[in-house]
């Protein structure tokens, strides 16, 4: 556990954006719930001097707490060198699977700085841009004109969790996705928005508990009606029979992180052919 409650500090250290190395530490320490943990990036560490600014700040945190984690992704010898010697628990994330990978395609590795994120598949990239301009264009129930293009549209009230998962689907899957809040003038109709009417085969119900409602639109307008646990609740039923008199899949996010409601997303476009990969 970390000295005194502090948080322990895990150093993310790539030689590029270091976002491979993140998801991975994250992934890893997900099964650690107990501990309390501080993530600092450090990217484009490419060169020693880079290296040893980290392990001068690791030496710092060392000092002040819990022996630090440092999590990398950098390939160059004498940069990881440097980094190991640090006074941290170091976790290289690349060095041993390569060398397997070596031997096993009997090849010598090249070891680009940042290889492992060139654009090979030029095509994936810009599939993924244009869905994360998609995204935002038809964000929040603007740009419905949209919706005849969207692979998904998620639905739910405000503060339900669309934008995020939205976001999340277009720069990892490259899915063009929308997403439209449910608000009182909708569920006066008892119908389904005129927006979406035409495209119910495209719907993705998001719910809410209403108390983990009431507590995070509470930080965005404390004492507002809009956060009011009476019209939090209000709206979560009304949301839920919409859902259910339309027969529209619905996923629970009160403790799903976005990846996990992405997945139920995905699992949808792939069950209705959608969706491939």
């Amino acid at each position: 556990m970390s000295v005194w409650g502090m948080p322990r500090t895990v150093f993310i250290v790539s030689d590029h954006t270091g976002l491979t190395a993140e998801n991975i530490a994250r992934a890893l320490l997900t099964h650690f719930p107990g501990q309390r943990l501080e993530y600092l990036r450090r990217p484009f560490t490419k060169d020693a001097q880079a290296a040893l600014e980290v392990v001068n700040e690791v030496k710092g945190h060392a000092e002040a707490g819990s022996r630090p984690l440092i999590f990398t992704t950098v390939t160059r010898p004498e940069v990881l060198e440097i980094l190991n010697s640090a006074p941290a628990q170091v976790f290289d994330l690349l060095t041993e699977d390569i060398a397997r990978l070596e031997q096993e395609f009997g090849e010598t590795p090249t070891l680009n700085v940042g290889g492992h994120h060139d654009m090979q598949d030029t095509e994936a990239y810009l599939t993924r841009m244009e869905a994360l301009d998609f995204a935002l264009a038809t964000d929040d129930g603007v740009g419905s004109k949209g919706y005849a293009q969207s692979d998904v549209i998620l639905v739910g009230v405000s503060r339900a969790g669309k934008t995020p998962t939205s976001l999340f689907l277009a720069l990892q899957h490259g899915i063009r996705a929308s997403n439209y809040p449910l608000a009182e003038d909708d569920f006066e109709r008892e119908r389904l928005p005129i927006p979406l009417e035409p495209f119910k085969h495209k719907l993705f119900g998001l719910t809410i508990d209403p108390r983990r409602l009431h507590a995070i639109r509470t930080q965005r307008k404390a004492g507002s009606r809009y956060a009011s646990i009476e019209q939090c609740e209000y709206e979560v039923k009304r949301a839920q029979l919409l859902f259910q008199r339309y027969g529209i899949p619905v996923k629970e996010t009160t403790t799903a992180s976005v990846e996990e409601i992405a997945a139920g997303v995905l699992a949808l476009l792939r069950k209705n052919g959608k969706l491939t990969q």
